[in-house]
């Protein structure tokens, strides 16, 4: 994995790559560098078979990450704006879409593009002294990198617009209870807890998982009817896996499985 300047990469023996936003001094702030290096970053992890699955958290005591750089946004007008939010959107995107699971280990802050980003990632566990909040509102703009889309999705409209129309924070466990997140651990547990979630989620059947997280991504935006038809087709996609026979043989003969992702 190439050496970049705003973020910390380790692989580990289980193929799962840690990706640690490393800006302390900044509370982790997406700057344009660090959306830039996160960008090569998930490219690099979709294509390479040894990554398995990803975890996300930040550098220091503070911050997962605050939020984007508010000296860029300062410079912004109408058509940087848009390309701003655009550009964001497309490496959040690419973690949603990157087709591996991946969870955010959130502690302290989790403003704005910080919160965004931990809603792009396919689980959040998050530390008892995390917070959450996409106070955008309190700038002057609305959230830009999904906020009003994925937040609405994962919490429901009505929690949504409270939060983005107030600013206000919200502690980690009112943010389990909303369901923004699935897990709240003692702050020196959160990423060994993190850790041994993913380790689990990577022993089921690769391909599998693939599907799932494709399904439930896409299927979210069609029509009820459209998205059963893509449920059967993948489902359809999985029985013809060897994987899937595997699966099958190994519940019938009592054995845990071993898959391959064939």
């Amino acid at each position: 994995m190439t050496s970049f300047n705003t973020l910390k990469t380790h692989l580990d023996d289980n193929g799962i790559l840690s990706i640690t936003l490393h800006r302390p001094e900044r509370l982790n702030a997406l700057s344009a560098e660090l959306l830039q290096e996160l960008k090569a970053c998930l490219l690099t992890a979709k294509i390479e078979t040894q990554v398995k699955g990803l975890l996300i958290t930040g550098a220091g005591e503070k911050a997962f990450c605050a939020g984007a750089d508010i000296k860029q946004l300062a410079t912004l007008n109408a058509q940087a704006g848009v390309a701003f939010a655009l550009e964001g959107q497309a490496v959040f995107s690419l973690l949603e879409n990157i087709g591996k699971p991946s969870i955010a280990a959130i502690h302290g802050y989790a403003f704005g593009g910080g919160c965004e980003l931990a809603m792009a990632a396919s689980l959040r566990i998050a530390s008892d002294k995390a917070q959450f909040g996409q106070p955008e509102i309190k700038l002057g703009v609305i959230p830009g990198y999904g906020g009003t889309q994925r937040l609405s999705r994962l919490v429901g409209k009505g929690r949504a617009l409270d939060l983005c129309l107030s600013g206000r924070t919200l502690n980690a466990q009112d943010a389990l209870s909303w369901g923004l997140i699935s897990a709240v651990t003692p702050a020196d547990e959160l990423l060994s807890t993190a850790t041994d979630r993913l380790v689990s989620l990577l022993e089921q059947a690769p391909l599998a998982l693939r599907y799932m997280l494709e399904v439930i991504h896409h299927g979210d935006d069609l029509p009820l009817a459209e998205a059963l038809n893509l449920e059967a087709t993948y489902f359809g996609l999985c029985c013809a896996t060897q994987d899937k026979n595997e699966g099958v043989n190994a519940f019938l003969e009592k054995r845990k499985a071993h898959f391959q992702g064939k």
